[in-house]
């Protein structure tokens, strides 16, 4: 795929629990009413359809919170209705975000039944220490039984994985990510660890419960996962995603190369005729808006050229393949001439025939070239 496509986000905001490290706007519910969901979810879907009859819709991508913890049937309705509302292409990727425990494990089969086709599963770390620390709730013995079924019912598997953990050294995350590459099949998402404002690792940090490893091990583990992956041959084709060329993610190629998309569900955002969206955050506001209206669009705007090409520099320097020459004569006007010069001497970026992009160098420094050339 080289066209940006159109994509289409559908954020199921409930989780078993929270963990310490997220920041998405997921909550741990258990007492769910799917049907009434359901029918919400379906309402901002058909409000929406109505404003974008022409489009062709590349990709559907369930995300949270945890997806896999919906009723199958919803998934499977949401994906007939977008089926029925627009002329898909032929081949129409469709991706659960999962969790690997037993319990959601075992409706794998409904899901691709119901119509997805892509799995994203959660394992985040390969032995129990890491795990626990991470607040997951499934063991490793969980979560690689979890990948082995999802390989066996879904023609498309990838899996998360998150390293740079405190105590963890280059050495160590050789041995787990050639583990994880072994049992990989077309992609992996490789996830440095962050601490971000408003989780709970931010004060538990503050407080020195944990202390992430320092600069020089983060890159020498950045690197280290560049190099290992493009032997296994999964490049990185974004900063955090590698994949077997042919095998990415096509729905988040939408978003860094700058096509439009429809969010659907709470707090989810998009961006299509020239507007930005987001709905209502909040899930008992949003079901509430939805019942009452059939959306609950919060924030709808008219996107300014500048923020336009601001979020394509953003967005699209993330790719390694970076901006084509018609994206970068789109952004030119952003760029910051001097720093763009600064960069290119330096060797974090080139700029030619095939647009701009970062250099290895670059990548490893990927938000202060940003705030060169956009200063």
């Amino acid at each position: 795929m080289t066209s940006p496509g159109f994509g289409i986000y559908i954020h199921w905001p409930f989780c078993l629990s929270k963990c310490p490290y997220c920041d998405f706007n997921s909550h741990a519910g258990h007492a769910i009413d799917h049907r009434r969901w359901r029918t919400a979810l379906l309402a901002e879907l058909d409000h929406f359809a109505a404003e974008t009859p022409d489009r062709t819709p590349t990709s559907i991508f369930f995300g949270g919170g945890t997806p896999s913890l919906m009723d199958p049937e919803t998934a499977g309705t949401l994906v007939a209705a977008i089926r029925s509302h627009w002329t898909c292409g032929p081949d129409l990727e469709v991706t659960l975000e999962a969790n690997p425990t037993s319990v959601e494990a075992g409706r794998f089969a409904a899901f691709r039944d119901g119509g997805v086709n892509r799995l994203s599963l959660g394992v985040q770390a390969l032995d129990a220490a890491s795990l626990a620390f991470l607040g997951r709730q499934h063991s490793a013995d969980e979560a690689l039984a979890a990948l082995a079924l999802a390989q066996d019912t879904f023609p498309r598997v990838s899996f998360d994985l998150i390293y740079s953990r405190p105590g963890q050294n280059a050495a160590a995350w050789r041995q787990e990510l050639s583990r994880a590459l072994d049992l990989a099949g077309e992609h992996l998402s490789l996830y440095q660890l962050t601490v971000e404002d408003g989780t709970m690792f931010a004060p538990a940090q503050a407080r020195g419960d944990f202390v992430l490893p320092d600069e020089d091990e983060s890159i020498s583990q950045f690197e280290l996962t560049q190099s290992l992956c493009e032997a296994a041959g999964l490049p990185a084709y974004e900063i955090s995603n590698h994949a077997r060329p042919g095998a990415e993610c096509r729905h988040n190629l939408t978003y860094w190369r700058g096509g439009e998309w429809l969010g659907i569900g709470p707090g989810a955002h998009g961006r299509f005729g020239g507007e930005a969206l987001a709905q209502t955050r909040s899930p008992g506001t949003w079901l509430a808006e939805v019942e009452a209206r059939g959306h609950a669009t919060a924030v709808r705007a008219a996107l300014a050229p500048e923020e336009r090409r601001n979020e394509l520099v953003l967005m699209g320097l993330r790719l390694r393949d970076g901006l084509d020459p018609a994206l970068l004569a789109e952004v030119e006007p952003a760029l910051d001439r001097q720093g763009l010069t600064r960069m290119i001497e330096g060797g974090f970026v080139i700029q030619d025939g095939k647009g701009l992009r970062t250099t290895p160098a670059g990548r490893l420094v990927l938000n202060a070239v940003l705030g060169q050339l956009l200063a």
